[in-house]
Formats: C-alpha cells, structure tokens, sequence
C-alpha cells in the first residue's frame, strides 16, 4: 500500500457537484492499493499515519500527531499512485489491485483507521470520478510505502 499523506487545515471531496467528504484541520490520505497488500498492510499503515508526529506542538516543533491535535482524516482511494512510468509516457497501472481485491481492502483500510483514531473518518467512494481539494499545512506531504517498513 502507499500512501500519501498531507497535513490540511482543510480538505474536502466531491462527486458530481456534492461533497461526499470534509474535514478542517487533521490528515487528507490518498490510499494506492495492489494485489500484494495484506491485512498487516492494513495494521502497520494505519497504526503509522494514526502515530505520525507532524502536527506542531506549543513551540512550533512537529511533535503531535492527529489525535493530540485533534484532527479528522479523509481518505481517498487512488490507484494511480501505482503507476509505473518506466517505458513511454503513458503510466501503466498494471500492479494497482482491481476492484473485486482492492474495494474490500479499502473497506477495511477504513475500518482499521476509524479503530486506531477512535473516530469516524472521512472517505470519497472508491472508483467515482472525484474532485478533491485541500489547503496544505505547512505544507507537509509525506509518502509511506508499506513494502518499505523493514
């Protein structure tokens, strides 16, 4: 699984004109799934993005993470976050899971984050054409590959 994740003050996803999704302050995640991906996927990266200290503390120093800020998640799937750019210039999306693996592995995602931040997330739908908009804190986009915990 990757994911990218950016430290919002705002973000917010729609599908046909209609906001499916929104939050202030806190974590807007795109999530990238392949056939690969486990439920120790699932554990480890919800567990990192929960933990992750990025949020400032009183001094200013990035020592907080989400629930000591206080803030929300959205997720949003994105397959293209798989896309290999070796050859040619158009990406191939050949080692992105398909839907019938990667909907319930991102049904779970969600599961697995709303029990590590004791609250309910945020979410697009997966595959729907979606407009996402945010405003970047800080900024601070962090990418983590679960293949590359070790």
């Amino acid at each position: 699984m990757i994911a990218v994740i950016q430290r919002v003050s705002e973000s917010a996803v729609k599908i046909d004109g209609v906001i499916k999704g929104q939050i202030s302050l806190g974590l807007m995640v795109l999530l990238g799934i392949e056939d690969a991906d486990t439920n120790e996927d699932i554990e480890w990266l919800s567990k990192k993005i929960v933990n992750l200290r990025i949020f400032p503390d009183e001094n200013g120093v990035m020592n907080k993470n989400i629930q000591d800020a206080g803030g929300d998640i959205l997720l949003i799937s994105q397959f293209t976050l798989h896309a290999s750019t070796k050859k040619g210039n158009r990406p191939s999306y050949i080692k992105a899971a398909k839907p019938d693996f990667a909907i319930p592995m991102y049904e779970k995602f969600i599961l697995a984050l709303e029990q590590e931040l004791d609250k309910k997330i945020e979410t697009g739908e997966f595959g729907a054409d979606m407009k996402v908009s945010l405003v970047n804190d800080g900024p601070v986009t962090i990418i983590i590959d679960s293949k590359n915990r070790v």
